[in-house]
């Protein structure tokens, strides 16, 4: 690894970020090795990199321009790709993409939330408009170092609490969490079930959050011991609402994370000759299409996913043109749709 060189007489580096020569000069490195750190490519050495790379974070790195050639390209970053959430998420990017003739790239990550240093370097290689993160985060040296190639980032349902300055889109899940269970409540159910997403989600978090609120303002008490957190899967819902229902005292309705985690209710209902809504009532959370085709048809509460992935694009796309957006985390409202499987209480 070359060792870092101080810059010539009368040539000492500014306080703020650091043009490519710059960086060369501290680096003791050629203006092309430090060109293609930061374009991501693939052809330095890995110590090389690493050097010019911890430059880059502690220092910043200042464009003189943008790049001509950035590619006329949206990034979108899934944990997985299944099911309607991501098509429909994606309906929505894609929808702007349209608008501004741009092409979307989609990467998916086998289920894990955080991408490997290879995303990060093909992204940097394509030098997309902005990237868009779905269900999934950065480690803060891979969000690093898109900011720094002015690359822009905008995370969508993030998995943690975003940074205050991160620019992110969501839906109001507290409200949503809240309409469910003022839903139930008002049908005369007292013992409610909840089988929740990851304790460690923000969305999750927030929905279990504003169903507790609900059930706290029309002074029903909320037993912990009718709690589970899942990972939003429909076999892991199954699992947990099985667990309810086999209780001496089994819930009379139950509030599950996401319409995943609905469906697997249903089929631990069935397991134990549950009828629903005649013994069990079930609220689900997205209002996927397959919502209404469930039987019966799931009482659910509806978030614009195509509407939040549009959202994010347009984010990006401004971003992008160097505009200020009028607010960094943007929330866009959920809605209960009541169907069939909801009904009072057996008495």
């Amino acid at each position: 690894m070359s060792s870092p060189i101080p810059p010539e007489a009368g040539s000492e580096t500014p306080d703020g970020p650091l043009t490519i020569a710059q960086l060369a000069a501290l680096a003791g490195v050629s203006t092309a090795t430090v060109s293609k750190v930061v374009n991501g490519r693939a052809d330095v050495a890995a110590a090389t990199r690493e050097q010019i790379e911890a430059l880059i974070r502690t220092r910043g790195y200042r464009r003189q321009r943008r790049p001509a050639k950035t590619a006329a390209l949206i990034d979108v970053l899934f944990h997985e790709l299944r099911g309607s959430y991501a098509i429909e998420i994606l309906n929505g990017v894609e929808e702007v993409a349209r608008e501004h003739r741009l092409g979307v790239v989609v990467s998916e990550l086998g289920g894990r939330h955080v991408p490997g240093q290879d995303w990060v370097e093909e992204v940097l290689a394509r030098r997309p408009l902005g990237v868009v993160s779905v269900y999934s985060g950065l480690a803060p040296d891979q969000s690093d170092r898109l900011y720094s190639r002015d690359v822009p980032l905008v995370q969508l349902d993030p998995t943690g609490d975003p940074e205050h300055d991160a620019p992110s889109v969501g839906a109001s899940n507290w409200n949503g969490g809240l309409s469910a269970a003022r839903h139930l409540v008002a049908l005369g159910h007292r013992r409610i079930g909840v089988v929740a997403g990851p304790g460690d989600m923000e969305a999750a978090r927030a929905r279990l959050d504003g169903f507790r609120a609900a059930l706290d303002l029309a002074g029903v008490p909320a037993d912990p011991g009718l709690v589970r957190h899942g990972d939003f899967s429909i076999e892991r819902g199954r699992d947990l609402a099985e667990e309810l229902l086999r209780l001496d005292e089994p819930p009379t309705a139950i509030f599950a994370g996401n319409d995943g985690t609905a469906l697997g209710v249903y089929h631990a209902a069935a397991r134990l000759g549950v009828r629903i809504p005649e013994d069990l009532s079930v609220v689900g959370f997205d209002d996927l299409p397959k919502a209404q085709w469930m039987i019966p048809p799931l009482t659910t509460v509806r978030q614009p996913l195509k509407g939040m992935g549009a959202a994010a694009a347009r984010m990006v796309v401004g971003l992008a043109a160097g505009e200020t957006l009028p607010q960094q985390r943007v929330e866009l409202a959920t809605e209960l749709v009541v169907r069939e499987s909801t009904a009072p209480p057996r008495r």
